[in-house]
């Protein structure tokens, strides 16, 4: 017996013109997924079909591309749209395979439907599902052409850098905060497998596409590189022998192609003008054997340009921060204790020098306060509260650099002082000072990596 999926979603009305049906198929796993397709009510010869393949999200109800759907199928497509499963799909664990799968269960329930030419049915992918859409048509030959919006031909951990990196470029921020602290911090959490899918070779997929393929961006994607990915895309394509793509741009658009009142912050309900009636007529030429070749105008200009975002060296591991953020906790907090204890038991000691105390204290909550305010800044996703910006660096960033600052000066004269008195220091205060110094040794590259002692 299949396993179920989720509860079927709400009836969808038909639109006018328009006939609804309900449907259900097997998915990965033999999960049962629950959709509808919206078709043309006037009856006629065999007609081509898609199934659209939704954006990131665990159960995106079917409504969410209902808009996309309707406008299609008036186009003479008849179109699928699907709940997505939320079975096996987090934040932290997705595949883009097992995606792949119940995209092409709803394609063999679309090829069975009457009214449609099961030769010509085909899949529709939106950001997401830019990586998922292509992944099936590379698995099967029962699909016609594939159509991407928002997609990507770049990893999944360089589109998510982008589009956080860019949020706050808009908020005014700029320099280390961004360039190293930001990259760093999402780069480690792909290492750590935070970042689900994070290294998915999107240009290999592509490059095991044979069908012809149809590229959507709007020229306000703020998601999503509108500039850096369709060179992308050619040339995967074109590394797998395969010439028949068509890329198309729409001024003022956002992510999803939708028109957009602010430049591409806000969606707004309604298809950018001439999206769906692109769609249905490259739909048209291309089942009928009128294929593409390389049609690809220049991109639209980004913004801000994207960059690589490579799984880390050993050096800077998840390991070895783990290991960075161990020794600076012992280092950073002995110090003090060790003090406390002594002054409980009534043994106080002569410090070294009083700027050990500096070190301990600011080297901490420096460390700490990077990772809590890198992680704040993740969380915010594409709605950043960097704080107040001051010539391009957030207040809280400033802080975290005058807290690095300080730890180093005051590691400096610590063992400076420590030179000058050895010979009177005790073989306790020794192991206590070593240890301290050992950690204001190793921040100080980490405080580099960071960002900290950048601009």
């Amino acid at each position: 017996m299949a396993p179920a999926g989720a509860s079927a979603g709400p009836a969808i009305p038909a639109p006018a013109g328009l006939t609804s049906t309900d449907v259900s198929f097997p998915g990965f796993g033999g999960l049962t997924l629950h959709g509808t397709v919206l078709a043309p009510a006037k009856a006629g010869t065999p007609r081509p079909g898609v199934v659209l393949v939704t954006g990131s999200g665990a159960g995106v109800p079917r409504d969410h591309l209902l808009t996309e759907a309707t406008e299609f199928a008036r186009q003479g497509v008849a179109t699928l749209i699907y709940d997505k499963r939320s079975v096996g799909y987090s934040n932290f664990r997705r595949s883009y395979s097992e995606l792949a799968d119940d995209a092409l269960g709803a394609v063999r329930a679309l090829r069975a439907r009457p009214g449609v030419d099961p030769a010509k049915v085909g899949v529709w992918g939106l950001s997401e599902g830019g990586w998922v859409a292509p992944l099936a048509a590379s698995r099967s030959t029962e699909v016609a052409f594939v159509i991407v919006v928002g997609g990507n031909a770049m990893t999944p951990i360089r589109q998510q850098l982008w589009n956080e990196t860019s949020s706050l470029r808009r908020e005014g921020v700029s320099g280390s905060v961004i360039d190293h602290g930001k990259r760093n911090f999402t780069r480690l959490g792909g290492d750590a497998g935070l970042f689900a899918e994070a290294y998915f070779d999107a240009e290999g997929v592509l490059a095991r596409v044979r069908q012809p393929l149809l590229g959507v961006w709007g020229a306000r994607d703020l998601q999503t590189p509108p500039e850096d990915n369709p060179p992308l895309f050619a040339r995967a394509l074109r590394r797998g022998g395969n010439t028949h793509y068509t890329f198309r741009f729409f001024a003022g658009a956002d992510h999803g192609a939708h028109e957009s009142p602010d430049g591409g912050v806000t969606r707004g309900p309604a298809l950018a003008p001439g999206y769906a009636e692109l769609v249905g007529s490259w739909v048209r030429d291309v089942t009928s054997g009128r294929l593409p070749n390389a049609d690809a105008p220049t991109p639209p200009q980004q913004d801000d340009p994207s960059i690589e975002a490579p799984p880390s060296a050993w050096w800077e591991s998840a390991w070895t921060q783990l290991a960075a953020f161990v020794l600076f906790v012992v280092a950073f907090t002995a110090y003090p204790l060790v003090a406390l204890v002594r002054r409980l038991r009534g043994r106080r000691t002569r410090p070294v020098s009083r700027w050990a105390r500096l070190l301990a204290g600011g080297g901490l909550a420096a460390v700490i306060g990077v990772f809590f305010y890198l992680f704040y800044l993740m969380a915010a996703g594409r709605s950043p509260d960097p704080g107040p910006v001051f010539a391009g660096r957030p207040l809280p960033w400033l802080a975290l650099q005058g807290l690095a600052v300080a730890a180093i000066a005051a590691g400096i004269a610590t063992a400076v002082a420590w030179r000058r008195t050895a010979a009177r220091v005790p073989r306790g205060e020794r192991v206590r000072l070593g240890l301290l110094l050992s950690g204001g040794a190793v921040f100080l590259p980490w405080a580099f990596y960071w960002g900290l002692l950048l601009p």
